[in-house]
């Protein structure tokens, strides 16, 4: 039987708040790639938006990662995600590195922008699912009780 549970005092989605300004950095690296590809500085401006959403991701891998992190207190709340939060970790690599292939095709000049904007739009669908992922984790673990479990 599944029943709602109160969230423990002590562990909460709220004490590890996402970078403020984490979900902006992508609508703004999205608005720098739809602009002319053609425009003096657009790989300027998409490296310029690229830098934040990669230190806003670098800094979501170091609140969720590690035995302080979100993903230890997941785990210690409800044992049973801890497949769940294995995949979220992979899925960490990937990311990372699907922003370094993004960043990379970007500073080279050589590369066409419709593949800097390819690369870019794996990068999103990645972030995408990861985010839904994670927020789906967060609902199982504190928002369903299966009984005898902490």
């Amino acid at each position: 039987m599944v029943t709602q549970i109160h969230q423990p005092s002590t562990v909460t989605p709220a004490a590890h708040p996402p970078r403020p300004t984490l979900l902006a950095d992508v609508p703004a690296l999205s608005r720098a790639l739809a602009a002319p590809a053609g425009a003096p500085s657009w790989r300027e401006q998409l490296l310029t938006r690229l830098g934040p959403l990669r230190q806003g991701f670098a800094e979501h891998v170091e609140v969720t990662e590690g035995p302080a992190g979100l993903y230890a207190e997941l785990i210690a709340h409800a044992p049973r995600l801890d497949r769940g939060v294995r995949l979220l970790t992979r899925e960490h690599v990937g990311i990372a590195d699907a922003l370094a292939a993004l960043q990379g095709a970007a500073e080279r000049p050589g590369v066409p922008a419709e593949e800097v904007r390819l690369r870019a739009a794996y990068l999103f669908e990645l972030l995408s699912r990861h985010r839904q992922r994670g927020a789906d984790l967060l609902w199982q673990a504190y928002e369903t009780d299966l009984g005898g479990e902490t």
